[in-house]
């Protein structure tokens, strides 16, 4: 056996710890670097063209605290679930309409007469014609919490044609990651970040465009080898043994067979109204994530009714729904209790300080490495894209230029650390492995080969922008 693979066959067989002990040791671990690292932060101003609130560069100082003790780990747990509680309930309520559909047969009576009108080319078509569809509208109108109602549905979807939870989650996870990560006209990254950093607003799109063609096309190939080595072999899905809702779902020669009555065609009109509903909500009505729960909770009741349902059959369906998501609920209150201890004990500005200044004396290559590398790191520590916009540009602009960089390479750093890091650092992807039913062990294991594509693809496009002088 050659040395390839044997690498290979020692990663597919590596055992990941449980999704709650990554997330409590990595809780541990930020409560000590608490004590480690001092607190500090930036003066704030807010910007009298954009609204924003920027850092005021030069302005860091240390400050005086008292650090998160061993009694604030647990009470940080209780405070994530409180502060994360809109998220929470849209992931029950999301899921609460999807499986209203699954319940009553509209999602496999739709997806039979798809195969029966498309055939099994749907098997092919669907990774590739979904994934550039939602990176087309994640990196133009930076489409990202809209899709969260589309987990379930592509999940099941998946399994039904024969792959698994994983290859429905990503298609979904990634294709918007990706897009929203390459910003090309993204009002919430690009958009921020180049304002921030004093560049003319959507500026460089050429270089932006080849970056969305060339990480989507690496995350489609990468998924649909994927999905094609679970298609043959189940055992090779990193879900193999895992116990879920879905492993019961019809196949692919089941659901051709079956036809939509008139009830479940009203349902899937009701399924189409909800997604142009949510479309209109969000991009004309200024919608929250309260709205779009709201939506998902109103849509299932309407739903269920269509169904023929009684009101005790609506709500016994929605409580059995909510049995396979406390999981992904409690993931996403863990994760948010990390991001509260780090905020008590104000090291995020404290580490943003250190790493930019890690930068000074570099050369340009260097230098653009660096702050690709910084973005990515304090992506972990700030999850927002406009928070870590509006934190980091008016630092790293000027160090570009200091360094003899354009601020546009350092807009391309922001963009690349911010977004493809997403899918990859625990306090991002927690979310997304919630609401795809997918451990984050599980997650893990899938993920790490592309998160090191895209990394190795992160620096060939920093290399160019630096050689042809980027701006």
């Amino acid at each position: 056996m050659s040395g390839a693979a044997k690498k290979k066959k020692w990663f597919e067989n590596v055992k990941m710890p449980h999704t709650y002990v990554i997330l409590i040791t990595i809780l541990v671990i930020m409560t000590i670097l608490t004590h480690i690292i001092p607190a500090g932060q930036y003066q704030r101003v807010e910007d009298p063209v954009s609204g924003t609130t920027v850092v005021v560069p030069d302005s860091f100082e240390f400050v005086d605290i008292e650090a998160p003790g061993f009694f604030d780990i647990f009470l940080a747990l209780q405070r994530g679930y409180v502060d994360a509680a809109d998220i929470m309930f849209l992931i029950i309520f999301a899921y609460g309409f999807v499986y209203m559909l699954v319940k009553n047969g509209t999602m496999d009576a739709a997806l039979g007469t798809l195969v029966r009108l498309v055939g099994k080319k749907i098997q092919l078509m669907m990774i590739p014609i979904t994934m550039i569809v939602l990176g087309l509208l994640s990196s133009t109108m930076g489409i990202f919490e809209e899709v969260y109602g589309l987990f379930p549905v592509f999940v099941g979807i998946a399994v039904a044609l024969g792959y698994d939870m994983v290859v429905g989650g990503a298609i979904v996870y990634l294709g918007v990651a990706i897009g929203y990560a390459s910003g090309t006209f993204n009002p919430y990254t690009v958009g921020i970040a180049q304002d921030v950093a004093g560049v003319p607003l959507y500026s460089g799109l050429g270089l932006r465009i080849a970056v969305l063609i060339a990480f989507e096309l690496l995350a489609i190939l990468y998924i649909m080898h994927y999905a094609r080595k679970v298609k043959a072999d189940p055992t090779k899905s990193v879900m193999y043994g895992v116990e879920t809702d879905f492993a019961q779902r019809k196949s692919l020669e089941e659901l051709t067979g079956a036809r939509m009555n008139t009830r479940q065609k009203l349902c899937l009109l009701l399924f189409l109204g909800t997604l142009c509903g949510l479309l209109y909500g969000i991009t004309q009505a200024g919608w929250g994530i309260n709205e779009i729960a709201a939506m998902f909770l109103m849509m299932m009741i309407f739903v269920g009714i269509v169904s023929g349902y009684s009101a005790t059959e609506i709500c016994k369906t929605f409580i059995e729904s909510t049995k396979s998501m406390v999981s992904s609920m409690l993931i996403v209150g863990f994760t948010r209790g990390i991001l509260l201890i780090m905020k008590d004990g104000m090291i995020s500005d404290t580490i943003v300080y250190y790493l930019v200044n890690l930068l000074s004396g570099a050369s340009k290559y260097v230098s653009a490495y660096g702050m690709l590398i910084l973005q990515n790191i304090i992506k972990f520590f700030i999850t927002g894209s406009s928070s870590q916009a509006t934190i980091t540009m008016p630092i790293m602009a000027p160090t570009a230029e200091l360094i003899g960089l354009s601020k546009q390479i350092a807009v391309l750093a922001y963009q690349f650390g911010n977004g493809f890091a997403e899918m990859f650092w625990p306090t991002s992807c927690a979310l997304g492995c919630g609401l795809m039913g997918v451990p984050i062990n599980k997650w893990y294991k899938f993920v790490t080969p592309l998160f090191g594509l895209v990394l190795v693809l992160e620096f060939v496009f920093m290399t160019i922008a630096v050689a042809i002088g980027y701006c």
